[in-house]
């Protein structure tokens, strides 16, 4: 992810030689060497040492360790320190940041390895206004971000768009099994489900009118759509989202709590 949005910002027309990069791990910052031209180092102190703002790209288990390594370097600049970690609150950073740190945190998707992420962000209330545009700014630029407004909406983002291309991905295999068994090969399985998928979102992106009406478009009365649309409805397709999503909402909290 981080790799995503130095690329994005590189795109979008930020400076390379103003964005630094640290990792323990060598082959990681080499990879990144050869995407673009940006500072790197092993040691995130001396990243943070020269940041306005510092992106927390880690995960939730090593997120206190990470803190603690740039605590000294974001208090003395009063750095934005924008968080992707899933779980860790606010209120557990500043623990270690101090009361007066600005913080941004940001539950992103794994699409915005292609550009076309989607993004919630919440604030702290030491969060400045042009802070807040820098911080959408960045993210922005790997796909569309919106702010939601407390903390906790933020578990209900992690369920719908954080884990949802998961979701998607799950449809898709059970389309192409489903093709498969219809006596399809599974390669033009594959290709007519991905193009469809991609053909439906695109579709539901672009038109003026609503998800209810594009379907109603899809299904002629007595039709095949029809009696597939049916189907689901019959089985409970839509009680099965909510508990599928209210799963994952319930376990963001659950992290939240278990990472203190």
């Amino acid at each position: 992810m981080a790799s995503s949005i130095i690329g994005g910002l590189i795109e979008s027309g930020h400076p390379a030689d103003k964005i630094s990069a640290a990792d323990p791990f060598a082959p990681s910052l080499e990879r990144l060497r050869k995407m673009a031209p940006v500072n790197l180092c092993t040691d995130n102190a001396e990243a943070a040492a020269v940041a306005d703002v510092v992106i927390m790209a880690v995960k939730p288990q090593v997120m206190a360790e990470a803190i603690n390594s740039i605590a000294r370097a974001v208090r003395s600049r009063r750095a934005l320190v924008i968080s992707i970690a899933a779980g860790i609150t606010i209120t557990s950073m500043q623990a270690r940041l101090g009361p007066e740190a600005a913080i941004v945190r940001c539950m992103p998707n794994t699409p915005a390895l292609l550009g076309c992420g989607a993004s919630a962000l919440f604030a702290n209330n030491r969060v400045s206004a042009s802070q807040r545009d820098y911080a959408e700014a960045i993210l922005s630029a790997v796909g569309i971000s919106c702010w939601v407004p407390d903390e906790v909406s933020l578990d209900a983002i992690t369920a719908l768009s954080g884990s949802g291309p998961a979701y998607f991905f799950l449809f898709m295999e059970a389309m192409i099994d489903a093709g498969v068994q219809l006596g399809l090969d599974r390669a033009t399985a594959t290709t007519m489900t991905m193009q469809t998928a991609l053909g439906a979102a695109r579709m539901a992106l672009e038109s003026d009118v609503d998800l209810v009406e594009l379907r109603r478009r899809v299904t002629s009365p007595a039709g095949t759509t029809e009696r597939a649309i049916q189907n689901f409805e019959d089985n409970g397709l839509r009680s099965l989202v909510n508990g599928a999503l209210q799963a994952a909402a319930d376990r963001a909290a659950e992290m939240a709590r278990e990472m203190g």
